[in-house]
């Protein structure tokens, strides 16, 4: 089913017989996705410049949205540094030595830095489709990979609005596999009790929207906030039923 089928679409943009919406945090509901971009190129960059010399080729955004967006912290360096046919240990008592759970804390380090001095943005338009999804009797859940996600909620003042939050400390709890696996959002459709046919997924990563699409969640809204096309098409190609610059525009007649 897709946003092409009018007849069945609400004025929420969904589908009639959607009754719960689960939403990715970073890049859907507050513009961190950003900043974790800059953390994860700050500390892949200085690796980078260690291990290959001056002449190495730079973290980008296409691998950002690749490699890492939607993943859980250390699934998304081991990600990456495939990518790179680069290896290293997954641990070592040696603090000096570059290893996957390093440079996952170091992200983290920098990345809590970041929220510290830049704070948290909202979109508005999220703010305002959460609303209308509230009032309009949805369950509202948010699935991210982050262990920041409560820490986001509330600097956002978000936190009213989600009865049910799957993080990366949830994730990490459960054993539950990380995106593109959709374990995080069948583990917040059965929090609130609604089978995946009846819940809507919306995500900004094409790891997430996989997710959606592999959980058969009833509905899958990719987010595409940078004007890329290639990455519009590749979150339709992933399984996205709609895409959209904003969420405030699934309200808006189609």
């Amino acid at each position: 089913m897709t946003r092409d089928d009018a007849e069945d679409v609400g004025p929420l943009g969904l589908p009639g017989a959607i009754s719960a919406a689960l939403f990715d945090l970073d890049g859907v509901l507050t513009s961190t996705a950003t900043l974790h971009e800059r953390a994860w190129k700050q500390v892949f960059d200085e690796f980078l410049a260690e291990r290959c010399g001056p002449e190495y080729e730079p973290f980008s955004t296409q691998d950002y949205q690749w490699h890492v967006d939607g993943r859980p912290r250390l699934d998304g360096v081991r990600e990456f540094l495939k990518s790179r046919n680069i290896t290293v240990p997954e641990e070592s008592s040696d603090p000096d030595e570059w290893t996957v759970q390093e440079i996952g804390d170091r992200k983290n380090r920098v990345l809590e830095s970041m929220i510290d001095e830049d704070g948290v943005h909202v979109y508005p338009g999220s703010v305002d489709y959460l609303t209308a999804v509230r009032d309009a009797g949805l369950r509202i859940a948010v699935v991210s990979s982050s262990a920041n996600a409560a820490a986001v909620l509330a600097a956002a003042d978000l936190t009213d609005f989600i009865e049910v939050r799957v993080d990366g400390n949830t994730f990490a709890e459960r054993k539950l596999r990380g995106k593109p696996a959709p374990d995080g959002f069948l583990a917040a459709a059965e929090e609130l009790g609604v089978s995946p046919a009846h819940a809507a997924v919306f995500e900004d990563a094409v790891a997430g929207v996989e997710a959606g699409h592999a959980g058969e969640f009833g509905f899958v809204v990719g987010v595409e906030r940078i004007g890329s096309p290639k990455h519009v098409a590749a979150l339709r190609q992933a399984g996205a039923d709609v895409v959209v610059s904003d969420l405030a525009k699934l309200t808006e007649p189609a």
